[in-house]
């Protein structure tokens, strides 16, 4: 039996698929390539000895998903394939919902049609909108996401819930990120976005290699300790290890069942940028730009049911987050363009 993870050669994606393959599972990778590279993959068998299977191809092709579960003994499914970017979905909205929440429909449709009910999807600590208390648990009441990325995961987190109260069959896991960052101890595989940077972290390494001039900082008047925004960062090995989790648990525990992936500590921008120059011995030159539309002033979580439920927690702190995220970005000053 092998897991299907979509878009698996991206980030989150391939590093959970090198927690896949060390934990002995077969796994096949669906992915358009669209923000990704073929080249992870590649770097993901140098770090495993094992190169996971590729079907190029789109999460929203009814016809490539249902030949894909009749020639593939596929269990269950890691959901990473979609958009990520806040302030492009602000510009873009439409492209959100077509790829985001057409592409969740598209594959359960398709899991449907072949028996697979088994399901992790990649969701966002965007779900809960703008709650007015810290930390946020499960318990808080989904809110009204501050923009079309968030709301397009609320969307499916609404579908996916009709989806388990019509049908009991399915197990289904909704895995809240809040920030992921850094990068895979080995150098080989990091976070590469497309163009000009929408993170922080990446936007932050790029100017520490030189591919940009100065970071923007985007608001010093937010209500917090020093006026810049505030987030739950999480290493993405410890998120990928958090996906492995939630796939155990989901075979006993048939229904839905949401968990936050954090580490339940928030840090400014400006400690974020500090803790970079403490690790990588570089300055990073910022300039303080209007806020941006759709952010929030703060938000980080509380992952204490993680921690009960899936015996689960975040080990890798701030310091490892940098540290890895420069190893790998200094290693690879232009990303997988290099390798390509």
């Amino acid at each position: 039996m092998a897991l299907l993870i979509t878009g698996g050669a991206g980030y989150i994606g391939s590093h959970t698929v090198v927690e896949l393959l060390e934990a002995g599972q077969e796994v096949i990778v669906l992915d358009n390539l669209a923000n990704s590279s073929r080249a992870s993959l590649q770097r993901v068998a140098q770090i495993t000895g094992r190169e996971p299977q590729l079907i190029e191809g789109d999460v929203r092709d009814a016809r490539l998903l249902d030949r894909l579960f009749a020639e593939h003994p596929v269990e269950a499914v890691v959901h990473f394939a979609g958009l990520k970017a806040v302030g492009e979905s602000v510009r873009h909205p439409l492209d959100y919902y077509d790829n985001n929440v057409g592409g969740s429909l598209a594959l359960c449709q398709a899991m449907a049609r072949a028996g697979v009910r088994r399901l992790a999807f990649s969701s966002s600590a965007t779900v809960y909108g703008a709650p007015a208390d810290m930390p946020i648990p499960e318990t808080c009441p989904i809110g009204i996401p501050t923009n079309p990325y968030g709301q397009s995961k609320r969307m499916v987190e609404d579908m996916l819930n009709d989806l388990v109260a019509s049908d009991p069959r399915w197990s289904i896991a909704l895995l809240r990120y809040f920030n992921p960052v850094g990068a895979h101890p080995s150098g080989l595989i990091g976070e590469d976005p497309d163009g000009i940077p929408n993170n922080l972290l990446p936007y932050i390494t790029q100017v520490a290699v030189g591919r940009l001039e100065r970071l923007a900082v985007f608001g010093d008047d937010y209500p917090t300790i020093d006026g810049t925004g505030v987030r739950d960062y999480i290493h993405v090995v410890d998120l990928a290890r958090g996906h492995l989790a939630a796939l155990g648990f989901l075979s006993t525990h048939p229904g839905i069942h949401a968990w936050n992936l954090g580490t339940g500590t928030g840090y400014s921008v400006l400690q974020i940028i500090e803790a970079f120059e403490r690790a990588s011995g570089r300055p990073v030159p910022y300039t303080i730009a209007p806020r941006r539309p759709g952010d929030v002033a703060q938000c980080w979580s509380d992952p204490a049911k993680a921690m009960r439920e899936l015996g689960w927690r975040a080990t890798l702190g701030l310091d490892r987050m940098m540290e890895d995220a420069w190893r790998w970005q200094s290693g690879n000053p232009a990303g997988y363009a290099e390798a390509d």
